[in-house]
């Protein structure tokens, strides 16, 4: 096609289950537009009917909307076979490009796009508006950071009777985001929004989602009923006042969750102020090169490396501080990143160990005992890489699997060189003679 009505396609944007995305010239204005094209197949007559509902729904309810951090609405159309909506062009990435762990935004940044998006949100939700269908692929980001929230083709209007408003759809939006009240079919407000921008929050910050599942009856199960886990245990990096803010933003009871948009920004933006606003991107490079060069990490995907910096601390330590003490109970471990420590049992010295060795890996390993049995001092300022072994337990399968690879191959290097060093104390050895046969090992 070289035109969609009086608009000059230039070039498709992307593709979806039921509409295709172009970018288009405005002959009018000028402007470069998005325009949304939706084809109505005679082969299913309920589908078309139903998405001519969401079209009406979005064209309708878009233009209603004036905020800089929605996407405008300029022009709807219905036609006998097909509907298309233009809209404003926005020249950026969804936000779900930046939910990978290895994408990650800097935590100010991540901040900053959520807060105006609870601005817009709280916008909507006083023109009567409820998205019903907040996830990071609904929200675009511009070079500035400046988010766009789109598609309300869900959305509900709270101003129509919902025992009459035919266009009320239950259950609607996605499910990894949709709040408890949503899988319960329960009556929807702007509630439902603020659980959904939570979840995202989440998912921007630990790189993975608060609930996760084999299937969908699983992780609805998980949603309804279950606590999601502390995203600080998840990312140590952050700030602890983050940790009541997202307990708020996903509370199951609607009484306690935040009221509107505006009362979730007031908070985020509390806490804001603890956080560097430098970009950390360079330095969380340079981490990663770092580890990539560790024999530790040589089987590590690259993936994989950059979740180990999300649930880990770097710190520089000084000369002859205990890292880990004797009778001491706890699972945390880590690897030395540059300089020496020496390892003791009962006040004598066992082994030192330097770059790219791990420390504290038996109690983690161990299934029920996290008591302590040596003493880890270093010798030098030393560079050490704390793993949260809280978060490790809630990290992905693969990074658990290559873990316990690691350090399982880490313990069994160590038990052979001690074997090595107890047979030099040890008495002489029995020569025996190599069997012939199986018969010279039966009795005579």
């Amino acid at each position: 096609m070289d035109k969609i009505g009086k608009y000059e396609i230039i070039r498709t944007l992307g593709k979806g289950a039921t509409a295709v995305v172009y970018l288009a010239r405005d002959p009018d204005s000028g402007r470069e537009v998005a325009v949304k094209l939706i084809r109505f197949g005679e082969d299913n007559a309920v589908m078309s009917r139903r998405l001519r509902k969401l079209f009406q729904i979005e064209g309708s309810t878009g233009r209603r909307l004036n905020h800089p951090n929605i996407v405008k609405i300029y022009d709807a159309q219905i036609e006998s076979d097909q509907a298309y909506i233009v809209m404003e062009y926005i020249e950026g990435q969804a936000l779900d490009y930046y939910c990978a762990i290895n994408r990650l935004l800097p935590m100010h940044r991540a901040i900053g796009i959520i807060f105006k998006c609870c601005l817009a949100l709280d916008h909507a939700f006083r023109q009567g508006v409820v998205h019903r269908d907040i996830k990071p692929a609904n929200i675009m980001v511009d070079a500035d950071d400046n988010p766009k929230i789109t598609d309300f083709g869900l959305a509900l209007n709270l101003h129509k009777d919902m025992n009459r408003d035919s266009t009320f759809i239950m259950g609607v939006g996605s499910p990894a985001y949709m709040s408890p009240e949503q899988i319960k079919n329960y009556p929807l407000n702007q509630k439902t929004d603020l659980y959904s921008l939570g979840v995202v929050l989440f998912q921007l910050l630990t790189g993975r989602l608060p609930f996760r599942a084999a299937n969908h009856g699983a992780l609805t199960y998980k949603i309804v009923n279950m606590d999601p886990p502390s995203v600080c245990d998840l990312n140590p990096n952050l700030p602890t006042g983050l940790d009541p803010i997202l307990k708020k933003a996903l509370e199951k009871d609607l009484y306690n969750r935040y009221r509107n948009g505006a009362e979730f920004a007031k908070d985020l933006s509390t806490v804001r102020y603890q956080m560097v606003d430098e970009n950390d991107t360079q330095q969380d490079n340079q981490h990663f090169t770092i580890m990539r060069g560790l024999e530790f990490f040589c089987e590590f995907d690259d993936i994989e490396i950059w979740e180990v910096l999300r649930i880990s601390v770097w710190r520089e330590i000084s000369d002859k501080v205990v890292l880990i003490k004797e009778g001491d109970n706890h699972r945390s471990f880590g690897v030395v990143i540059r300089g020496f420590v020496e390892v003791s049992v009962e006040g004598r010295s066992l082994c030192r160990l330097g770059s790219g060795e791990v420390v504290g890996e038996m109690a983690y390993l161990h299934p029920s005992d996290t008591k302590r049995m040596a003493t880890v001092v270093t010798l030098e300022p030393t560079l050490f890489l704390e793993i949260n072994s809280s978060a490790l337990e809630l990290a992905s399968e693969e990074l658990l699997e290559r873990f316990r690879k690691a350090l399982l191959s880490k313990v069994l290097a160590r038990m052979r060189e001690a074997d090595k060093v107890l047979a030099r104390s040890g008495p002489p050895a029995v020569l025996g003679r190599a069997a012939a046969s199986d018969l010279e090992l039966a009795p005579p």
